[in-house]
């Protein structure tokens, strides 16, 4: 079986290149596709130092910085890469790597972190916090994310199997393309992180400081908490705006190295987290530290954190809307329950996210596919 792997983009290591990372372990031999390639030559280590075909977003004036500005050509970017060659396509997609051309005797297997967010139910808020829901210019960008919308729609035919990374995700691929899915839960690397049972007197949130992390609703809330501190890790283009909102009981650290971000982790009474992410990894590495989460009710972590409510190993609990008036209420609410949280039943419930789950999981899947595509015996 000659195998293609399709990314998005390869401009950094993050969640969507973690997934990225196992299943190039899982195929080795496979090609790999992206629409740039921009990572350092020093860091190409978990792509396996693969040499990338990219396609001609990669030569456009200033892509390397710019290449989301380029949004518009992305669709006709990615039919232009051609996998017709390959027995097996497996793309890697939270934006266009699922709209990669294939044939009738292809087999296409998409994984997918989530349908293109600003282009379908996260619009309005997209546009919103980007400062262009209005005028002119908001109407060239409503007008490019109305033809996305229907491309995306369409090549959801050309992918055989849909796999999501959560059951929520699962949920938006139903709604936006009627198709089935597979929930594979993406790998967090519980081996980097350690546990430790006993914690320190402070509160922990950390994340890239951007609007829909809801940061400042969570620094908000303990303002009005002056006898707790949090400890708030993460750079980004809010941390002026919400630096301005602390108190003298919020520490403000900006970006850390991983030691220092897992030392914190390991330290904390709990690790709060206010977005609603498709599946959100920080959560489960908090967990992996032996650390509960005071979590927002929506999304992927009503998946991965368990509720003291519903459990006698309890992980965290939630609040179920995005306000500082919440979040106080789950901080008494968490702290007149702690005695609940064991910090092994924390790791215990982390260790169900290890890439080597995903590996399994991941592989099991693609070779049935195969099994029942080629009519073939076992894969081994």
């Amino acid at each position: 079986m000659k195998i293609a792997i399709i990314h998005d983009w390869l401009v950094t290591y993050a969640g969507a290149e973690k997934v990225l990372e196992q299943i190039i372990d899982i195929y080795p031999d496979a090609d790999l596709f992206s629409l740039v390639d921009f990572i350092d030559s020093k860091e190409r280590g978990f792509i396996k130092q693969k040499k990338v075909t990219t396609s001609f977003i990669q030569k456009l004036p200033k892509s390397k910085k710019y290449y989301r500005n380029y949004l518009p050509l992305m669709p006709q970017a990615i039919e232009q890469l051609d996998v017709s060659a390959y027995d097996v396509v497996i793309s890697s997609s939270h934006a266009v790597a699922k709209g990669v051309i294939t044939g009738p005797d292809q087999l296409h297997i998409s994984y997918v972190h989530s349908p293109i967010r600003y282009a379908w139910d996260l619009q309005h808020q997209y546009l919103k916090e980007s400062g262009i829901d209005k005028g002119l210019k908001g109407f060239f960008v409503r007008n490019i994310l109305y033809k996305i919308r229907n491309w995306d729609y369409r090549t959801a035919n050309g992918v055989d199997y849909f796999i999501s990374n959560s059951d929520f995700i699962g949920r938006r691929i139903w709604k936006v393309y009627r198709r089935e899915s597979q929930t594979i839960y993406p790998p967090v690397d519980i081996s980097a992180f350690t546990i430790k049972t006993n914690k320190d007197h402070f509160y922990l949130t950390a994340s890239r400081m951007v609007p829909y992390k809801k940061l400042d609703l969570i620094v908000e809330a303990f303002n009005q908490m002056p006898e707790r501190k949090l400890v708030v890790i993460g750079d980004g283009p809010d941390f002026a705006k919400i630096k301005s909102k602390a108190s003298n009981n919020i520490e403000l650290l900006g970006f850390q190295p991983n030691d220092v971000l897992k030392d914190y982790m390991q330290r904390a009474k709990a690790f709060v987290f206010a977005a609603e992410e498709d599946f959100g990894i920080t959560p489960v590495e908090a967990q992996a530290c032996g650390t509960p989460v005071i979590a927002f009710g929506k999304g992927g972590a009503l998946e991965t954190v368990v509720s003291y409510r519903m459990s006698e190993k309890p992980t965290g609990l939630f609040f179920y809307e995005q306000t500082p008036e919440a979040i106080k209420q789950a901080v008494r609410e968490f702290e007149l329950n702690d005695y609940l949280f064991v910090a092994e039943n924390c790791r215990e419930n982390a260790v169900k996210f290890s890439p080597e789950r995903f590996k399994d999981e991941f592989k099991a899947f693609v070779d049935r596919k195969i099994v029942e595509q080629f009519n073939i015996g076992e894969v081994i």
